[in-house]
């Protein structure tokens, strides 16, 4: 799931060698935290946080056959 959130990211930010992906476990979830530049942030999060929605449900949607519980959390 890092690589598919790595990839959506990049395709959509100015500066791609500025994104990473932390990945985390809480609670038996895994948690992916995303982070751009500061400049970029409008890009991933989207008018009303379109981007950010479409994102986390392509990512839930890939994760949803492996049994595996993936959030997608948007930091600067």
């Amino acid at each position: 799931m890092k690589e598919l959130l790595l990839t959506i990211a990049r395709g959509l930010v100015n500066d791609p060698s500025s994104v990473s992906v932390e990945e985390t476990c809480e609670g038996g979830q895994t948690v992916l935290h995303l982070r751009v530049a500061p400049e970029d942030m409008g890009k991933v999060i989207g008018k009303q946080g379109k981007i950010a929605k479409a994102i986390r449900s392509v990512v839930h949607s890939a994760s949803s056959g492996t049994g595996n519980s993936v959030t997608v959390e948007i930091d600067e």
